[in-house]
């Protein structure tokens, strides 16, 4: 097995295989936020192409933001199942072939199958879930390290896929700008199918950082599709399930769905070419890859009620003053500055808030809905900001609205009362 003789070779080289799991992570992670940020680059285009308007455009696009929300407290269900090498394999195939399918759509309802629910399903199956089930199967230590470059690998899709895509735009056409998301898709998958293994024990390996084998394990628990929704109906008992949920829904709304999806858009109508607007995104991505490593370092050492605190408002006091930058080079720098060091930023926080509400057990279940309430955020935002756009001719409302609802989500993040959970039934650590 190719796996097994690589794993042998980096073994006495001194390299862990696991590295090769965190890499493969990575690089799936960084294909899929591709896939996924890439459609907001096209709305212009499409829209003259097919006569579509960019409030049509954009509820297409809102579906693949609540799809891929909504496969969050299932996919760790289908990779307990069917092991990791399917699942991501799978998922890299779906969004391989709606991209491929996508060149040559003619129909609205093809947009919405295609890049609404293939783009959705398939990226939300490789979601957050996938990087805590590899820190946790792979790793016994390091694992806040490799949470935080995991979850920065849609930063990192985004500073590498967004300006090559929107140059290609600009010479080449829409067409031409999905091929290297769909090719770099494909040869994922590819390595994954041949490397990617679901334990280390699959390759004769101890978890990184582990001095001897684990002792003998209680027998997993059986799980069924219908155990997220049982956590579901635990949690929603809890006001803190409420406050997270509801200012998570708020940071999709003012992330994915507004600036991931309209920002080149929103820059045309200020006169500023889609290759300058996706330079500023993927400025942001750069910022968002610093905050979120710094996010994890910070929430291990300080209350994390505070951090959110923080991060939400810095990010709405940034949406609210971003019609104000006269989208000059200066004005546009240090939106991307404020704006991309807090973008996930929130994810550890919250994770780590979950955690110490409902505690380890169930924390990747009740996780998984709250990352739902997120990506539902993201879809009204898709949705809403593109019929702001089409009835008012300007995003200014959409900005507004966001910036001020960021600034609602600091005051609910303070607003939780932490009471660590009674031990509860290991429902989600079995798959993990």
């Amino acid at each position: 097995m190719i796996a097994h003789t690589l794993s042998q070779r980096l073994q006495r080289r001194g390299i862990h295989y696991a590295w090769v799991i965190v890499a493969l992570t990575f690089l799936t992670g960084l294909a899929s936020s591709a896939a996924l940020g890439l459609p907001g680059a096209l709305l212009q285009p499409l829209s003259k192409e097919f006569g579509w308007g960019v409030d049509q455009i954009s509820s297409a696009l809102a579906v693949r933001f609540a799809l891929f929300g909504l496969m969050g407290p299932f996919s760790a269900i289908l990779m307990e199942r069917f092991g990791l090498r399917k699942v991501v394999v799978t998922a890299l195939s779906l969004v391989t072939a709606g991209s491929l399918l996508a060149l040559g759509m003619t129909q609205f309802w093809h947009l919405v199958l295609l890049w609404g629910v293939m783009l959705g399903v398939g990226s939300g199956m490789t979601a957050l879930v996938l990087s805590a089930v590899v820190s946790n199967r792979w790793f016994e230590t390091r694992r806040g390290l490799v949470v935080g470059l995991l979850t920065a690998s849609s930063a990192t899709g985004q500073l590498i896929f967004l300006p090559v895509g929107a140059w290609l735009v600009e010479h080449f056409g829409w067409r031409m700008a999905v091929l290297p998301v769909l090719v770099a898709c494909g040869v994922i998958a590819v390595a994954v199918f041949f490397l990617m293994r679901n334990r280390p024990a699959d390759v004769g390996q101890l978890p990184f950082g582990a001095t001897q084998p684990a002792g003998a394990a209680a027998a997993p628990m059986a799980i069924g599709f219908a155990t997220p929704f049982r956590i579901l109906r635990e949690a929603s008992r809890s006001l803190v399930f409420w406050l997270l949920a509801g200012s998570f829904f708020i940071c999709g709304l003012s992330t994915n769905g507004l600036i991931q999806t309209h920002f080149i858009s929103l820059c045309g109508d200020a006169g500023l070419g889609p290759v300058p607007a996706a330079s500023v995104l993927a400025m942001m991505g750069a910022f968002d890859l610093i905050g979120t490593i710094l996010s994890g370092w910070l929430s291990d050492r300080y209350d994390n009620r505070k951090l959110l605190f923080w991060y939400y408002s810095l990010r709405g006091l940034s949406l609210l003053w971003l019609p104000y930058s006269e989208f000059t080079l200066y004005g546009l720098s240090v939106f991307a500055m404020f704006y991309g060091l807090d973008w996930i930023a929130t994810v550890p926080p919250t994770v780590r808030l979950v955690a110490t509400t409902f505690g380890k057990e169930k924390a990747g279940m009740v996780f998984g809905w709250i990352f739902a309430a997120h990506q539902l955020g993201a879809a009204v935002a898709a949705f809403g900001a593109g019929q702001v756009r089409t009835l008012l001719l300007t995003y200014n409302p959409a900005l507004f609205t966001a910036g001020a609802a960021c600034l609602v989500a600091g005051l609910m993040v303070l607003a939780i009362r932490l009471r660590p959970a009674a031990v509860a039934a290991p429902v989600a650590a079995s798959a993990a």
